[in-house]
């Protein structure tokens, strides 16, 4: 008998020592769930703040000197304002391949004539977005054409930069009489919105948000008769 009671007492030992390291078990488990939920709301939390400001990025209208060295302490004077509702200068341009290209080739188009340059963050943030209105827009006519403000730099570096933001719509080398024409165009991105009538709409300077840019082109295709 007293065999027989040392059999069940070692039963009983066995199977409390069983439901112990079951109930560690668990709360180890307990304990691995909450450190992963913890950091995937850490995770969530750190992504969430990154996307938050890059949609204020987004939304802020930046002006960027159009010289790298210019002096940007004073708030700046956009003369190309001054063109609202007047006829876009006529220009001709040389593109990234050597071609002539005029504004007076897309008369009856709406035209967005965007001054960017490949050093101009604020110009890497919108053109992208201009290349896909040029898209959905195109059945309505839309045409864009970005006006390189890189003095000195080659037709090759200037389309090299202009592949990297993914963009297609015709790329204009720089001339400073053109830039004159349109005000001067002291901080970039500065952009004219040209109706079909070959009337300045709107003028922007900075990179605006992409539903403000869409609205504008709206506007512009709006305007100007069909």
């Amino acid at each position: 008998m007293p065999r027989g009671r040392n059999i069940r007492s070692q039963r009983k030992l066995e199977a409390a020592q069983h439901e112990r390291n079951e109930s560690v078990g668990r709360r180890l488990a307990v304990l691995a769930f909450m450190i992963a939920l913890v950091g995937v709301l850490f995770w969530a939390g750190v992504h969430n703040l990154r996307y938050r400001r890059a949609l204020s990025e987004a939304n802020h209208v930046k002006l960027i000197p159009a010289s790298p060295a210019a002096d940007d302490s004073a708030a700046p004077d956009i003369e190309g304002s001054n063109l609202r509702g007047k006829n876009a200068p006529a220009f001709t341009l040389t593109d990234v391949t050597g071609n002539k290209v005029s504004l007076a080739d897309f008369k009856g188009h709406p035209v967005v004539v965007n001054f960017w340059a490949t050093w101009c963050g604020p110009c890497k943030l919108e053109m992208p977005w201009f290349q896909e209105f040029s898209a959905k827009y195109k059945e309505q006519g839309l045409e864009v054409l970005g006006l390189s403000q890189d003095d000195g730099a080659s037709r090759q570096d200037v389309a090299d930069a202009a592949k990297k933001i993914g963009v297609t719509y015709p790329i204009l080398m720089p001339d400073e009489a053109v830039a004159k024409k349109y005000g001067g165009v002291d901080y970039l991105p500065e952009t004219f919105y040209v109706d079909r009538a070959g009337k300045i709409v709107e003028v922007t300077a900075g990179a605006p948000s992409k539903e403000q840019m869409e609205a504008l082109i709206q506007k512009t295709i709006a305007a100007g008769g069909a």
